[in-house]
């Protein structure tokens, strides 16, 4: 199988600049200033199947083809690295061995979208892959491929780190503009989209790393190349896959889109542990309902994955074995989420907490039979939630109802949680 993003990285160092110039480093970025106008950098991005990595799977090219070219003023790009959900830490590693590629990577997209300052959003406690950013980008200015004329051309740009103060809503793209301003970290009402009104009120493109990783090969040797890595005609590229749980190995996983999730447990994962048997799993970070065993033939790519009831998110994979309670992961995952609501809109704010305390009362053994419709009320409503947060968090509530239903009666009937050692 062939690797992008970890391709010439090793486990527990970062690669060095030279390290990464003599791999063929800024081999695309020289390519595009010298033989390509932004339009076609575009374009091939475009044309790859590029889907944003960062959760939403929405297409890249299509997303910088929002932003309107005849505005006054400044255009901004900014990268998104505040990588805080449950279950995924791909970005970490990423940068934590090749930072490099993602500074090449934004150099390509401002490029293409005629952007000459852009910013790195860093997740306050990484603070190792904010150090790498910062000497990968120094290291870029001293040899040409940063600041003003790069390597002779009319395209300048600056990169700046920008750490975070904390709070898991500021990876929502406009709370994160909000929190880059200095602002508190709530979401902004969309209409307009940060597209057209976003970083100091000018058009900005907010992308995740690993998405912005990918464009240098795709660069480098075409869109088509790049697409046909996946495992399937209907996927595009490779995929960072955050295996953990009870599998024997626990890492990140460059993989083909489109292998199933067996093929991904059996495979790098090693299978389940000794003594265990997979019962279920959380697909795509900890905003995403459960799969189950008969779910294992699933290709896991961005649309069988929401077609067989969740959503590929950020490939964060965390496996549970037959001895997990799913009342306790529910509870346990909600518990996050309601303590990191900004707390901006009233369904977020007062309806996660309400349903921690319903599944706390469950878990504890004084569940009520009218829970289970109160937990069906709460997934609709949050779905009015202001931004994505609330939905996100009753995914797996929903799975919960949908998948260990009898699971989650028993615990309400016989007053006890049937894994539990009395």
């Amino acid at each position: 199988m062939e690797q992008i993003l970890l391709k010439h990285t090793h486990h527990g160092r970062c690669l060095s600049f030279e390290e990464y110039r003599f791999s063929g480093g800024f081999e695309a970025l020289a390519k595009a200033l010298k033989d390509m106008t932004p339009a076609e950098v575009q374009q091939d991005v475009i044309d790859s199947g590029l889907r944003g990595r960062g959760g939403a799977g929405f297409p890249t090219g299509k997303k910088w083809s929002f932003v309107p070219r005849d505005l006054p003023g400044p255009r901004y790009l900014i990268c998104n690295c505040d990588e805080m959900e449950p279950g995924t830490y791909k970005d970490r590693v990423l940068l934590e061995r090749n930072p490099h590629l993602l500074v090449e990577g934004m150099a390509l997209a401002c490029y293409a979208l005629e952007v000459h300052h852009a910013f790195i959003f860093v997740r306050y406690g990484y603070e190792q892959a904010a150090g790498n950013l910062r000497q990968s980008i120094a290291a870029a200015g001293r040899s040409g491929f940063l600041g003003d004329n790069i390597l002779g051309s009319d395209f300048s740009l600056e990169l700046d780190v920008h750490q975070s103060a904390g709070r898991y809503i500021c990876g929502e793209e406009t709370a994160l503009i909000n929190a880059l301003e200095g602002k508190r970290a709530n979401p902004r009402a969309k209409p307009p989209f940060p597209a057209i009104k976003g970083l100091w009120g000018q058009p900005t493109v907010v992308n995740n790393v690993e998405t912005l990783a990918n464009i240098p090969a795709i660069i480098t040797g075409g869109p088509l190349l790049w697409k046909n890595l996946a495992a399937t005609p209907e996927a595009a590229g490779t995929k960072l896959f955050c295996i953990s749980g009870h599998v024997v190995n626990t890492n990140c996983f460059e993989l083909p889109l489109g292998m199933t999730l067996g093929e991904i447990i059996d495979g790098p994962s090693g299978g389940m542990r000794s003594g265990s048997r997979f019962k279920a799993c959380i697909p795509g970070g900890a905003a995403t309902p459960y799969f189950t065993e008969a779910h294992l033939g699933v290709p896991m790519d961005f649309d069988p994955v929401a077609k067989a009831g969740s959503r590929l998110g950020t490939g964060g994979i965390v496996v549970f074995d037959q001895n997990t309670c799913m009342v306790a992961v529910t509870l346990n995952l909600i518990r996050f989420f309601a303590r990191e609501s900004c707390g901006w809109c009233t369904p977020c704010r007062e309806g996660l907490p309400f349903v921690r305390h319903t599944l706390e009362r469950i878990e504890a053994g004084r569940g009520e039979s009218n829970d289970i419709d109160i937990l069906r009320e709460h997934v609709h409503m949050l779905n009015y939630a202001f931004c994505a947060l609330a939905p996100g968090a009753m995914g797996p509530v929903e799975g919960l109802l949908r998948l260990f239903y009898d699971e989650l009666e028993a615990h309400i009937l016989e007053k006890k949680c049937p894994f539990k050692k009395q």
